[in-house]
């Protein structure tokens, strides 16, 4: 249900009175000054349109136009003080989006703000950022975005719609090929009515749902700044932009530090969804050559707050002497949010890993339980869906309206969709390789045309090996992939596991130079046009589909996401999405935790009642003065 609301905010209603409004829409309809009703009947052309602070397209917003601060914030935070995080590899590149000739930094787009942006107790939701209200019809053919007036870049300059315009036209010619191709499909025209008004209209056959919050994500950059140095979105750069965020760049040392400072002049210090947020005078990020090297300079104080995500780390190294002297404090907080889908992924583009009996075989060699128990101290779960949640993710025989979508795309599919119960990760025994698995794994491998050789590796018919490269850049995934590499091997794999330097790992990854790597695709609550980037037919070589996966029956069931009128359907198409990916099996599960693990020196502080969907600790965390006083004078830090 889409949000109607039966008033604005005071504030906004003077401010858009002020600009004695006129706009000319479709239809010829002239209204003079700001519609302050939700719904209004333009007369004329019998057209609704809605008028409203902020968007979720399947359910009512939760705040309200007059709302003061978000509900998981504390208004009353102090600010001041740095928070100092790390990262693993290094960076060539300030430009985040420039991601195909170089390296960015860590965070390097925290100085550009969205239109509208979301929140962490929601999902869906969208609320004027940038803008005050935002103007749509029931069909969602055009969105009119009414700026603020009183946004300004970190220069010092105003940004009007001129520089919302032009950021769209940089990105419809210079990002990356899969988002230009998305925007241009979406979007027909785009316009600024005035300075502080800007109108865009979409394409008559692009689907409903989800035009409103894709151009409400877009970015703004300043459109001087560009013009004058003759800047390019998709060329590396150590030079940034000015922006309209709350962080600007203090300080680069490439490849090993970047510290972003907060502009003493941010526009929207006041502004209600930013209120309880951005607590800290300096955000800074350490670079190291591996998490090995991160933690133990975490040990010495080099930075003081760290994210764990290694289970031998929490199980065993959490012994060192700021623990001891109650420096840090090591938490294991809530997580709501989607976990990401991980594993071990097969590269589609490559003629090896077309057989799905193949890939079937070689993910049966990787023994979860054995790896959780004697490797991650059974602190995992193994992971099920792409989409992990109750909500989303496929179970047992298809039914109802998700049993109707794949009934649509029947003559795409295997009778086993219907027929079998939604795939679930094969189970293994307690020793590291189960035999079991292993006797169905090599049938599955004759099925696909390979038998053991005298020397015992697999050859197809013409007598060739199965040649894998298994590429990786991190030390410490080590001891949780080498035994997989083993396993493929008894199995008869001719299996290399190279892992390489980071740059080179980036470099490789981004033209898709790899046979197998741990990698993820990261999906949401809430699914819309975004599905096809990530799983779509046209987009199989973009980086957002590290496998290439390409299916007819997704790429017709991806439609039914898209033009979806409720969560439920949405929900349905997803499903059904879901259960025919893990049969087309492209993608090894492996674990996730569905925990936070966070270990930080104890001058951090943060709301009692953090949010389902969010941990906050850069954004709605702050500093204790006292505390970090206190920890200062007893030499914590370096």
């Amino acid at each position: 249900m889409q949000d109607r609301p039966k008033a604005r905010a005071i504030a906004l209603k003077r401010e858009n009175e002020s600009r004695g409004l006129m706009y000319w829409f479709a239809g010829s309809v002239v209204v003079f000054g700001a519609v302050f009703g939700a719904d209004v009947l333009r007369a004329d052309s019998h057209v609704t349109v809605i008028e409203s602070h902020g968007i979720n397209e399947y359910d009512a917003l939760k705040y309200g136009p007059d709302f003061t601060h978000l509900d998981y914030v504390n208004p009353e935070a102090p600010i001041g003080g740095e928070i100092s995080i790390s990262t693993s590899g290094t960076f060539d590149n300030m430009n985040p989006f420039a991601t195909l000739s170089g390296t960015p930094g860590l965070m390097s787009s925290i100085m550009y703000e969205r239109l509208m942006t979301s929140t962490d107790d929601e999902v869906g939701s969208e609320y004027c950022l940038l803008c005050t209200t935002i103007e749509y019809p029931e069909d969602h053919s055009w969105v009119i975005f009414h700026l603020r007036e009183d946004v300004k870049f970190s220069d010092g300059t105003p940004m009007t719609a001129a520089d919302v315009i032009y950021t769209h036209e940089l990105l419809r010619e210079q990002s990356t090929p899969s988002y230009r191709a998305g925007i241009v499909q979406l979007v027909d025209k785009y316009e600024a009515l005035d300075d502080y008004t800007v109108k865009f209209t979409f394409n008559a056959d692009a689907p409903e749902r989800g035009r409103l919050s894709q151009v409400g994500g877009q970015l703004v950059m300043s459109k001087a700044w560009f013009e004058e140095t003759g800047a390019r979105l998709d060329e590396s750069r150590m030079e940034t932009s000015p922006g309209t965020g709350e962080y600007m760049v203090g300080s680069i040392d490439p490849g090993r530090q970047l510290i972003y400072t907060r502009n003493p002049d941010y526009w929207g210090a006041e502004v209600p969804i930013n209120v309880g947020r951005g607590n800290y005078d300096s955000i800074r990020i350490e670079y190291f050559a591996d998490t090995s090297a991160a933690f133990e300079a975490f040990k010495a104080g080099e930075f003081t707050f760290r994210r764990e995500n290694s289970s031998l780390n929490w199980a065993t190294a959490y012994d060192f002497p700021a623990i001891e002297k109650n420096w840090v404090v090591r938490d294991t907080l809530d997580d709501g949010t989607l976990p990401a889908a991980t594993g071990f992924v097969f590269n589609l583009r490559r003629a090896k890993f077309q057989d799905r009996n193949v890939r079937r075989a070689l993910g049966l060699m990787y023994n979860f339980t054995w790896t959780n128990e004697n490797l991650q101290y059974g602190l995992f779960q193994q992971r099920e869906s792409f989409w992990e949640n109750d909500r989303l993710k496929a179970e047992g025989l298809p039914e109802g309206r998700e049993l109707e979508l794949l009934e649509s795309v029947r003559e795409f599919l295997p009778t086993e969709i219907f027929t079998e119960e939604a795939l679930l990760p094969h189970q293994s025994g307690e020793r590291a390789l189960d035999r079991n698995n292993m006797r169905q794994a090599l049938v599955l491998m004759e099925a696909a045309g390979y038998t053991s050789s005298d020397d015992g590796l697999l050859r197809d018919a013409n007598g060739n090996t199965l040649d894998i490269e298994f590429l990786e850049t991190r030390q410490s995934f080590d001891r949780v992939i080498t035994p997989y590499i083993d396993n493929l091997r008894r199995l008869g794999v001719n299996i290399t596991y190279n892992r390489v330097d980071p740059s080179q790992y980036q470099a490789r990854t981004q033209e898709n130079d790899f046979d197998m790597m741990f990698s993820y695709y990261s999906n949401g609550l809430q699914e819309g046009r975004g599905i096809t980037q990530k799983f779509g037919c046209e987009d199989k070589d973009d980086v957002f589909n590290p496998a290439g996966y390409c299916s007819e029956a997704v790429d017709e069931l991806a439609n039914f996401v898209t033009a979806a009128q409720d969560y439920d359907e949405m929900a349905a198409a997803v499903r059904a999405i879901d259960r025919v990916m893990r049969y087309d099996y492209y993608i090894v599960p492996v674990w996730y935790l569905g925990k936070n693990w966070v270990a930080y020196y104890d001058m951090y502080e943060y709301p009692n009642n953090l949010p389902e969907f969010g941990l906050g600790y850069l954004d709605y965390w702050w500093i204790n003065p006292e505390k970090a006083e206190a920890l200062t004078a007893a030499g914590a830090f370096q």
